[in-house]
C-alpha cells in the first residue's frame, strides 16, 4: 500500500471521560484516542455491528468461533446471548464447551487463583483451569450421569425415526440439538441453540468428556456411531449458497480453521474479526493474524478485517455490551 503523506488527517484525541456515560460510548472514544489495540477493539465493534444487523437476512452466513475454555467462565454469557438473540447462524468450537456446558447446568463452578497449589488441588479432587476450579463432582461425575442416560434415549429416537440407518445424518449438530432439547435451563449455550435450530459443529468431537461418553456408549451399542461428514456436508452447502459470509473468531487451533477453511471455497470471508493472546513468529494458526488468510483465499481482500490482541474474557464483555446491550 503506497503511503501519501496527505492521507494522515485524522488527530488523536485524548479520553474526555465526562463523555463517557456507557459502554458504545467508551469504544466510540477508544476508537478515536488511538493506543494501539484500543483502535482495533473499535474497528472490531464496527465490523461485528454491521454483520449482526445482516444476521436475519437470507443468504447471509454468521460464523462464531470459539474454545472451550471461555465457557468455563461467565464469558459464556457472551455466547448464550448471541444465540439467544440469533446474531449468529452457524456455530464452530470444540467438546470441551458442550462438557462446560452440560456441567455448569447441574452444578457450579467456582473462583480459584493461578497460584494455587495443584498437586494440593488434585488430592482434594479439584481441578483447575487457570483460576477457575472444578471439582470433581461437578465435571466427570455430572456429565456421565447425565449424557449416557441421554445417549440411550436418542439412540432409541433415532431408531424408531431412521429404522434403516439410525446414524446416517447424525452427526455434532443433531447431537448438541437432542442435549439442548433435554436441558431446561436458559443459562445454556446448547438450550438457545437447540431452541432456534442453530448449527453447532464440534470437528474434535472426541477430544473431551462427551468423546469419552459416546465412546463409553458404543461399547454397550457396537452399532451406535457419529456421522461426521454430515456436519460438513451441512457446512458445504450452507458455504456454496450464501451471498454473505462473516465470522467472530475466538482464540485458534481447530475451530478458528474450520471456519476459514470452509470460506475458502466462496473466495473468503466478506468480514472477519479475530481476538487472540497468541504472538504469530511461531507460524501457529492461533496467532497467525487474519491478513495472513488473504494469501490463502480464505478472507477477500477487499473485506473489512481486523486481529485484536487481547484476552477474550475481558473483550468479549466489552464488545457485547455495545453489541447486545
Amino acid at each position: 500500500m503506497s503511503v501519501k503523506r496527505e492521507d494522515f488527517d485524522v488527530p488523536v484525541k485524548d479520553y474526555d471521560f465526562a463523555d463517557i456515560s456507557d459502554v458504545p460510548s467508551l469504544i466510540d472514544q477508544m476508537g478515536n484516542a488511538g493506543g494501539f489495540t484500543a483502535t482495533k477493539l473499535a474497528h472490531a465493534r464496527d465490523v461485528l455491528k454491521d454483520a449482526i444487523s445482516k444476521s436475519q437476512n437470507e443468504g447471509v452466513l454468521n460464523w462464531l468461533s470459539f474454545p472451550a475454555c471461555l465457557c468455563a467462565t461467565g464469558t459464556r454469557g457472551f455466547f448464550v446471548e448471541a444465540i439467544k438473540r440469533k446474531a449468529y447462524n452457524v456455530i464452530i468450537t470444540t467438546c470441551g464447551t458442550l462438557d462446560h456446558d452440560i456441567a455448569r447446568t447441574f452444578q457450579s463452578y467456582y473462583h480459584g487463583a493461578f497460584e494455587l497449589d495443584d498437586v494440593e488441588l488434585g488430592e482434594q479432587g479439584l481441578n483447575r483451569l487457570g483460576n477457575v476450579i472444578v471439582p470433581n463432582e461437578c465435571y466427570g461425575e455430572i456429565i456421565e450421569n447425565s449424557v449416557l442416560p441421554w445417549l440411550e434415549e436418542i439412540e432409541e429416537e433415532r431408531k424408531k425415526s431412521h429404522p434403516e440407518n439410525p446414524w446416517r445424518g447424525f452427526g455434532s449438530i443433531e447431537l448438541c440439538w437432542a442435549f439442548g432439547d433435554r436441558i431446561d435451563d436458559e443459562s445454556s449455550l446448547l438450550y438457545w441453540a437447540a431452541k432456534h435450530r442453530i448449527p453447532i459443529v464440534i470437528p474434535g468431537l472426541s477430544d473431551g468428556s462427551i468423546g469419552a461418553q459416546l465412546f463409553m456408549h458404543r461399547q454397550r451399542s457396537p452399532d451406535f456411531m457419529i456421522d461426521f461428514l454430515a456436519d460438513e456436508q451441512v457446512l458445504s452447502d450452507m458455504t456454496w449458497t450464501c451471498k454473505e459470509s462473516h465470522a467472530l473468531m475466538v482464540g485458534g487451533g481447530i475451530s478458528k480453521h474450520h471456519v476459514i477453511w470452509w470460506n475458502q471455497y466462496r473466495d473468503g470471508l466478506d468480514s472477519a474479526v479475530g481476538i487472540t493472546t497468541a504472538p504469530e513468529h511461531d507460524g501457529s494458526l492461533s496467532g497467525a493474524r487474519l491478513k495472513e488468510a488473504i494469501s490463502w483465499g480464505k478472507i477477500r481482500p477487499e473485506a473489512p478485517q481486523v486481529t485484536v490482541e487481547g484476552d477474550a474474557s475481558v473483550l468479549l464483555p466489552l464488545l457485547g455490551s455495545d453489541l447486545f446491550g
